[in-house]
Protein backbone atom coordinates (compact mmCIF):
# COMPACT_ATOMS: atom_id res chain seq x y z
CA UNK A 1 0.00 0.00 0.00
CA UNK A 2 2.78 2.17 0.99
CA UNK A 3 4.46 1.39 -2.72
CA UNK A 4 1.73 2.57 -4.49
CA UNK A 5 0.77 5.75 -2.53
CA UNK A 6 4.48 6.78 -3.36
CA UNK A 7 4.38 5.70 -6.94
CA UNK A 8 1.34 7.95 -7.28
CA UNK A 9 3.31 10.92 -5.82
CA UNK A 10 6.26 10.33 -7.45
CA UNK A 11 3.79 10.44 -10.88
CA UNK A 12 2.05 13.82 -9.59
CA UNK A 13 5.58 15.58 -9.42
CA UNK A 14 6.80 14.53 -12.58
CA UNK A 15 3.46 15.67 -14.24
CA UNK A 16 3.86 18.52 -12.62
CA UNK A 17 7.60 19.20 -13.49
CA UNK A 18 6.45 18.29 -17.13
CA UNK A 19 3.62 21.01 -17.36
CA UNK A 20 5.95 23.36 -15.77
CA UNK A 21 8.75 22.83 -18.29
CA UNK A 22 7.65 25.00 -21.50
CA UNK A 23 7.73 28.17 -19.98
CA UNK A 24 11.36 28.72 -20.24
CA UNK A 25 11.95 27.51 -23.50
CA UNK A 26 9.23 30.14 -24.74
CA UNK A 27 10.68 32.83 -22.91
CA UNK A 28 14.83 31.60 -24.87
CA UNK A 29 12.60 31.84 -28.21
CA UNK A 30 11.00 35.16 -27.49
CA UNK A 31 14.66 36.69 -26.66
CA UNK A 32 16.30 34.99 -29.68
CA UNK A 33 13.56 36.39 -32.09
CA UNK A 34 14.43 39.66 -30.67
CA UNK A 35 17.84 39.51 -31.31
CA UNK A 36 17.59 38.35 -35.04
CA UNK A 37 15.13 41.41 -35.41
CA UNK A 38 17.42 43.81 -34.02
CA UNK A 39 20.72 42.20 -36.05
CA UNK A 40 18.69 42.34 -39.32
CA UNK A 41 17.37 46.09 -38.74
CA UNK A 42 20.92 46.85 -37.76
CA UNK A 43 22.05 44.92 -41.09
CA UNK A 44 19.76 47.14 -43.04
CA UNK A 45 20.21 50.21 -41.32
CA UNK A 46 24.05 49.62 -42.43
CA UNK A 47 22.83 48.58 -46.25
CA UNK A 48 20.91 51.95 -46.41
CA UNK A 49 23.59 54.19 -45.44
CA UNK A 50 26.22 52.44 -47.57
CA UNK A 51 23.25 53.05 -50.75
CA UNK A 52 23.37 56.54 -49.37
CA UNK A 53 27.26 57.14 -49.61
CA UNK A 54 27.62 55.18 -53.04
CA UNK A 55 24.83 57.11 -54.20
CA UNK A 56 26.49 60.43 -53.38
CA UNK A 57 29.65 59.94 -54.89
CA UNK A 58 27.72 58.91 -57.83
CA UNK A 59 26.33 62.42 -57.49
CA UNK A 60 29.83 63.69 -56.99
CA UNK A 61 31.18 62.05 -59.86
CA UNK A 62 28.58 63.06 -62.21
CA UNK A 63 29.08 66.92 -61.35
CA UNK A 64 32.91 66.43 -61.90
CA UNK A 65 32.05 64.88 -65.41
CA UNK A 66 29.35 67.21 -66.28
CA UNK A 67 32.31 70.11 -65.23
CA UNK A 68 35.20 68.37 -67.50
CA UNK A 69 32.72 68.37 -70.30
CA UNK A 70 31.93 72.14 -70.07
CA UNK A 71 35.88 72.79 -69.64
CA UNK A 72 36.27 70.66 -73.13
CA UNK A 73 33.73 72.61 -74.83
CA UNK A 74 34.82 76.29 -73.77
CA UNK A 75 38.74 75.01 -75.11
CA UNK A 76 37.48 74.02 -78.36
CA UNK A 77 35.37 76.78 -79.05
CA UNK A 78 38.64 78.99 -78.38
CA UNK A 79 40.56 76.75 -80.32
CA UNK A 80 38.27 77.19 -82.98
CA UNK A 81 38.40 81.10 -82.15
CA UNK A 82 42.00 80.68 -82.63
CA UNK A 83 42.16 78.99 -85.87
CA UNK A 84 39.67 81.66 -87.34
CA UNK A 85 41.92 84.21 -86.36
CA UNK A 86 45.22 82.42 -87.65
CA UNK A 87 43.42 81.77 -90.59
CA UNK A 88 42.31 85.49 -91.29
CA UNK A 89 46.05 86.66 -90.23
CA UNK A 90 47.16 84.37 -93.14
CA UNK A 91 44.75 85.91 -95.83
CA UNK A 92 45.49 89.37 -94.56
CA UNK A 93 49.56 88.90 -94.84
CA UNK A 94 48.45 87.27 -98.29
CA UNK A 95 46.62 90.05 -99.69
CA UNK A 96 49.72 93.29 -98.54
CA UNK A 97 52.04 90.66 -100.14
CA UNK A 98 50.12 91.52 -103.15
CA UNK A 99 49.61 94.57 -103.03
CA UNK A 100 52.80 94.91 -102.16
CA UNK A 101 53.55 93.32 -105.75
CA UNK A 102 51.15 95.12 -107.74
CA UNK A 103 51.84 98.62 -106.39
CA UNK A 104 53.39 100.38 -109.32
CA UNK A 105 57.02 102.27 -108.60
CA UNK A 106 56.37 105.97 -107.71
CA UNK A 107 60.20 106.39 -108.11
CA UNK A 108 60.71 109.41 -111.24
CA UNK A 109 62.21 107.78 -114.35
CA UNK A 110 64.64 110.65 -114.01
CA UNK A 111 65.60 110.19 -110.68
CA UNK A 112 69.11 110.01 -109.98
CA UNK A 113 70.79 106.63 -108.93
CA UNK A 114 67.69 105.17 -108.93
CA UNK A 115 67.57 101.84 -106.58
CA UNK A 116 64.69 99.64 -106.34
CA UNK A 117 62.99 99.69 -103.33
CA UNK A 118 61.09 96.73 -101.85
CA UNK A 119 58.44 97.92 -98.84
CA UNK A 120 59.00 95.48 -95.73
CA UNK A 121 56.26 93.77 -94.83
CA UNK A 122 55.63 94.44 -91.59
CA UNK A 123 56.61 91.15 -88.83
CA UNK A 124 53.28 89.72 -87.83
CA UNK A 125 52.01 90.87 -84.24
CA UNK A 126 49.94 87.78 -83.46
CA UNK A 127 52.73 85.05 -81.86
CA UNK A 128 50.35 81.65 -83.52
CA UNK A 129 50.46 83.59 -86.92
CA UNK A 130 54.55 84.29 -86.63
CA UNK A 131 55.20 81.13 -85.20
CA UNK A 132 53.02 78.91 -87.88
CA UNK A 133 54.15 80.97 -90.50
CA UNK A 134 58.20 79.81 -89.49
CA UNK A 135 56.76 75.91 -89.09
CA UNK A 136 55.46 76.12 -92.33
CA UNK A 137 58.48 76.87 -94.30
CA UNK A 138 60.03 73.77 -92.89
CA UNK A 139 57.03 71.34 -93.07
CA UNK A 140 55.21 72.56 -96.06
CA UNK A 141 57.84 74.73 -97.97
CA UNK A 142 60.55 73.21 -97.04
CA UNK A 143 62.52 76.30 -97.28
CA UNK A 144 65.04 75.92 -94.69
CA UNK A 145 67.73 78.46 -94.75
CA UNK A 146 64.56 81.04 -95.08
CA UNK A 147 62.59 79.38 -91.60
CA UNK A 148 66.03 80.32 -90.13
CA UNK A 149 66.05 84.31 -89.74
CA UNK A 150 62.04 83.37 -88.91
CA UNK A 151 62.18 81.55 -86.21
CA UNK A 152 65.36 83.91 -85.03
CA UNK A 153 62.66 87.20 -85.14
CA UNK A 154 60.23 85.07 -83.51
CA UNK A 155 62.22 84.54 -80.30
CA UNK A 156 63.12 88.54 -80.32
CA UNK A 157 59.76 89.37 -80.93
CA UNK A 158 57.78 86.69 -78.17
CA UNK A 159 60.36 86.12 -75.76
CA UNK A 160 57.80 84.87 -73.21
CA UNK A 161 55.72 82.62 -75.52
CA UNK A 162 54.79 79.37 -74.89
CA UNK A 163 56.22 78.67 -78.62
CA UNK A 164 59.90 79.47 -77.26
CA UNK A 165 61.09 76.25 -76.01
CA UNK A 166 60.10 74.51 -79.93
CA UNK A 167 61.29 77.68 -81.34
CA UNK A 168 64.86 76.91 -80.13
CA UNK A 169 64.36 73.15 -81.17
CA UNK A 170 63.25 74.00 -84.58
CA UNK A 171 66.00 76.69 -84.90
CA UNK A 172 68.57 74.11 -83.07
CA UNK A 173 67.89 71.44 -85.92
CA UNK A 174 68.07 74.01 -88.78
CA UNK A 175 71.51 75.06 -87.88
CA UNK A 176 72.41 71.47 -86.79
CA UNK A 177 71.87 70.62 -90.43
CA UNK A 178 73.75 73.07 -91.64
CA UNK A 179 76.29 71.77 -89.51
CA UNK A 180 76.82 75.32 -87.51
CA UNK A 181 77.51 73.70 -84.27
CA UNK A 182 77.91 76.35 -82.34
CA UNK A 183 74.87 77.77 -83.00
CA UNK A 184 73.13 74.71 -82.80
CA UNK A 185 74.09 74.00 -79.60
CA UNK A 186 73.79 77.14 -78.23
CA UNK A 187 70.04 76.60 -79.22
CA UNK A 188 69.50 73.52 -77.89
CA UNK A 189 71.46 73.94 -74.44
CA UNK A 190 68.94 77.23 -74.08
CA UNK A 191 66.07 74.86 -74.33
CA UNK A 192 67.51 72.27 -71.89
CA UNK A 193 68.80 75.43 -69.44
CA UNK A 194 65.31 77.35 -69.51
CA UNK A 195 63.00 75.03 -70.39
CA UNK A 196 63.27 71.72 -68.59
CA UNK A 197 59.60 70.66 -68.70
CA UNK A 198 60.00 70.38 -72.45
CA UNK A 199 58.65 67.18 -74.61
CA UNK A 200 61.75 67.87 -77.00
CA UNK A 201 64.17 68.00 -74.31
CA UNK A 202 65.66 64.44 -74.63
CA UNK A 203 66.22 65.32 -78.02
CA UNK A 204 67.83 68.39 -77.44
CA UNK A 205 70.23 67.00 -74.82
CA UNK A 206 71.04 63.88 -77.60
CA UNK A 207 71.65 66.42 -80.41
CA UNK A 208 73.84 69.07 -77.80
CA UNK A 209 76.25 65.92 -77.07
CA UNK A 210 76.94 65.48 -81.28
CA UNK A 211 77.54 69.43 -81.62
CA UNK A 212 79.73 68.83 -78.37
CA UNK A 213 81.50 65.58 -80.03
CA UNK A 214 81.83 67.25 -83.44
CA UNK A 215 83.60 70.30 -81.62
CA UNK A 216 86.08 67.98 -79.77
CA UNK A 217 84.48 68.13 -76.70
CA UNK A 218 83.88 63.79 -76.03
CA UNK A 219 84.29 64.25 -72.35
CA UNK A 220 81.39 66.36 -72.56
CA UNK A 221 79.06 65.14 -74.96
CA UNK A 222 79.77 61.69 -73.05
CA UNK A 223 78.41 63.34 -70.43
CA UNK A 224 75.04 64.14 -72.02
CA UNK A 225 74.60 61.05 -73.57
CA UNK A 226 74.39 59.47 -70.28
CA UNK A 227 72.56 62.20 -69.06
CA UNK A 228 69.77 60.90 -71.81
CA UNK A 229 70.06 57.27 -71.13
CA UNK A 230 69.64 58.26 -66.97
CA UNK A 231 66.90 60.86 -67.71
CA UNK A 232 64.65 59.18 -70.50
CA UNK A 233 65.75 55.65 -70.12
CA UNK A 234 62.38 54.72 -72.35
CA UNK A 235 62.77 57.37 -75.27
CA UNK A 236 64.14 56.91 -78.65
CA UNK A 237 66.72 59.52 -77.51
CA UNK A 238 68.39 56.92 -74.90
CA UNK A 239 68.61 53.98 -77.94
CA UNK A 240 70.54 56.50 -79.70
CA UNK A 241 72.86 57.74 -76.98
CA UNK A 242 73.31 54.14 -76.04
CA UNK A 243 74.46 53.90 -79.22
CA UNK A 244 77.05 56.60 -79.44
CA UNK A 245 78.05 55.83 -76.26
CA UNK A 246 79.41 52.59 -77.19
CA UNK A 247 81.16 54.16 -80.32
CA UNK A 248 83.39 56.35 -77.45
Amino acid sequence: MMKRTLAISLLGLYGAAVIAAPAPVSDVTSASSDQRITELERKFSARTEAQHRQQEQLDIMQNEVNELRGAIEVQNYQLEKILERQRELYLEIDKRIESVKTQPSTIPSAAVNPVAVTPEVPYSANENGAYDKAVNLILKDRLYDQAIPEFQLFLQHFPDSSYVPNAHYWLGQLLFNKQDWAGAGEQFNSLITNYPDSNKRADATLKLGITEMERSNAARAKQLWEQVVAEFPDSSSAKLAENRLKGL
